[in-house]
């Protein structure tokens, strides 16, 4: 089981994947910060950009916050990189 370290703006006007700086992966979700709602667009964006089911992700740490770290179950970290694209400087 591997982990990604996120950066999260909710409330954006579209949910993108923003791109890596070092190892924090930065993103936006449509959803606002209330009551789990980005949380759960946040699950379903990495779902469907790493091709795996919403169920094997799971946040561990920072539900309250915009920074989080997923755990993402039967992928390996050089797969999840590999998935979502080359880290950027």
């Amino acid at each position: 089981m591997a982990s990604i370290s996120l950066r999260v703006t909710p409330s954006a006007s579209r949910d993108a994947l923003m791109g890596w700086q070092g190892d924090v992966l930065h993103l936006r979700v449509a959803a606002p910060a209330q009551r789990g709602k980005a949380n759960e667009a946040v699950l379903r964006l990495l779902a469907v950009a790493l091709g795996v089911e919403r169920q094997r992700l799971r946040i561990v740490r920072g539900t309250t916050s915009r920074q989080k770290v997923v755990f993402v179950d039967g992928l390996e970290q050089a797969e999840i990189r590999a998935r979502l694209g080359p880290a950027s400087s």
